[in-house]
């Protein structure tokens, strides 16, 4: 019996410690996080049967309600290393409160580096990138805000393309 309350008490007290430096100030930190305002809005569609036809445009609505700060408005791309290009061609849709026609750009988005390793960030075979779409812009209108995308590839459907999406954050 004596040879075991040792073990016991320094049993209780790494268990103790574990609690002490680790759990409680882990669980401080996800509580902090909770309460946080979040000052970005991001939605990522899905490609059906990672096909994206020319008829698939992923409209993305989001509201406005600070006119003042600034934004990052970036376009988010999911594909697989099997995606047989290094850029894809978007024509992008914006459309504005108050607006009943949206108006359209064209972009380029490189998703290769010139050595043929793919930008972005990759877990496996499959390979995620925000492209810059406007850098520090100010909404002028309050409201709601509609962004459509529109792959203008030569091929239909183009292939390997997972998830097409939008990311707005507050400029910082």
């Amino acid at each position: 019996m004596f040879y075991k309350t040792p073990n016991l008490l320094i049993s209780l007290s790494l268990n103790y410690l574990l609690l002490k430096r680790f759990i409680f100030p882990l669980f401080c930190a996800l509580t902090m996080v909770g309460c946080m305002k979040i000052n970005h809005f991001e939605k990522n569609v899905e490609i059906p049967e990672q096909q994206w036809s020319y008829t698939f445009q992923p409209e993305f609505t989001f509201e406005i309600t600070d006119t003042l700060a600034a934004h990052n408005v970036q376009v988010v791309i999911r594909h697989t290393d099997a995606y047989a290009y290094k850029n894809i061609w978007l024509n992008i849709a914006t459309l504005q409160p108050g607006d009943t026609l949206y108006k359209t750009e064209r972009f380029e988005f490189n998703l290769q580096q010139t050595d043929g390793k793919w930008l972005g960030t990759g877990y496996g075979d499959i390979w995620e990138i925000r492209h810059p779409l406007f850098r520090n812009i100010q909404f002028k209108k309050k409201g709601f805000y509609k962004i459509k995308l529109h792959q203008i590839m030569r091929d239909n459907p183009l292939l390997h393309i997972m998830n097409a999406g939008i990311r707005i954050e507050k400029h910082s």
